[in-house]
């Protein structure tokens, strides 16, 4: 049996919209046959992706998941650089010319390599999530086609790598329609996060005012509408330890860093949702982290029934503990060991935990 670390995070957001629905709303769903507040698990691991907690820690160990590569290639031929350099944002120069032609010609054949394409275009009709060690072979292509002026052939194309040591692809997955034995399972499975009370979603009516309006004209500059709610939020995240040693190519220290990149992440980072509206940046208040080699489970049965009291992170901790013990008593140990930090009460650290998760 793999060992498992599971963690268990109450986040409190002032008015806030983390997470849009197709309408501008709060996410919302229902649970225990009242309205939540939802932010969605793609949004939660956009945001840590996309942290700076990630970019330092894993520095060189990120992917790139976009359906555009084949046009950087394009343009990485184009403008006689490599791929690494077009996708920092600083092309080196460093290559010899490839005409137009043959630039976007190689660029639609090395994208078809990881999915389908538009109509003679070198963008996926679909995400992909490149590894490191591909954007490399790709790299290695680029400078062989731009030294020979021949178009790749069907050995040059072998870019695909089965293994890599791609921390997100390792903790998240990857899904090639195209060529599913480079498809990788998550190490890594989280759950939308839900507030532990009912909600109202709110309306927030409100005005500009011109700055150049003399008072000649009394109305004001724009009127508008947004949406919001306030709430505690409880997330869920597991993580199969032994999967993402085995995707990170057996590379246990890598499996190590990445656990505790994300730990710190779910902790620190909020969603990037109306932040600029709402200030609603927000760290966890209570985590409890637990980890053995029992079969995981999530203690959302703790908020089936809306939590009402008043100290509500404080009857949520108590809820989600009480839940925890009754668990052991009717199923056994679900881990092996246990640690816990309460912002409210000043108990136990964020160290404390990502010392506990890592070896």
């Amino acid at each position: 049996m793999s060992e498992f670390i599971q963690l268990h995070l109450l986040v409190s957001y002032p008015p806030s919209n983390l997470n849009r629905d197709d309408l501008g709303r709060p996410k919302t769903a229902v649970m225990g046959g009242k309205e939540r507040l939802r932010v969605s698990s793609q949004s939660l691991k956009r945001a840590w992706r996309q942290s700076d907690v990630f970019k330092e820690s894993l520095s060189g160990y990120i992917g790139v998941r976009t359906r555009r590569m084949g046009s950087k290639v394009e343009e990485a031929l184009a403008s006689d650089s490599s791929l690494k350099s077009v996708l920092d944002g600083n092309p080196d120069g460093k290559l010899s010319p490839v005409p137009e032609k043959k630039a976007k010609e190689a660029a639609i054949a090395i994208a078809s390599k990881f999915g389908k394409c538009d109509k003679d275009s070198p963008v996926h009709k679909q995400m992909v999530h490149f590894s490191q060690e591909e954007i490399e072979a790709i790299d290695s292509l680029l400078a062989k086609i731009s030294e020979s002026g021949n178009a790749p052939d069907d050995s040059d194309l072998d870019l695909l790598r089965k293994s890599h040591k791609t921390a997100d692809i390792g903790m998240f997955g990857r899904m090639l329609a195209d060529a599913p034995v480079y498809n990788c399972d998550a190490a890594v499975q989280v759950s939308h996060a839900i507030t532990v009370h009912d909600v109202t979603v709110e309306d927030d009516y409100f005005t500009a005012v011109d700055d150049l309006n003399t008072g000649a004209d009394t109305g004001s500059g724009h009127i508008g509408e947004s949406e919001f709610a306030a709430g505690l939020f409880y997330t869920y995240v597991c993580i199969n330890r032994d999967l993402l040693v085995e995707n990170l190519s057996g590379d246990e220290e890598l499996a190590n860093k990445a656990i505790k990149a994300l730990v710190e992440a779910s902790a620190k980072v909020s969603p990037g949702g109306k932040q600029n509206s709402f200030a609603s940046r927000a760290y966890a208040s209570y985590i409890l982290a637990e980890k053995g080699t029992q079969q995981p489970r999530s203690l959302a049965v703790s908020f089936l029934k809306p939590v009402r009291d008043v100290d509500m992170l404080g009857g949520s901790v108590r809820e989600l503990e009480a839940v925890r013990g009754n668990m052991e008593k009717v199923y056994g140990k679900c881990a092996d060991d246990f640690i816990s930090m309460n912002v409210q009460d000043g108990t136990g650290s964020l160290d404390e935990i990502l010392a506990f998760v890592s070896r």
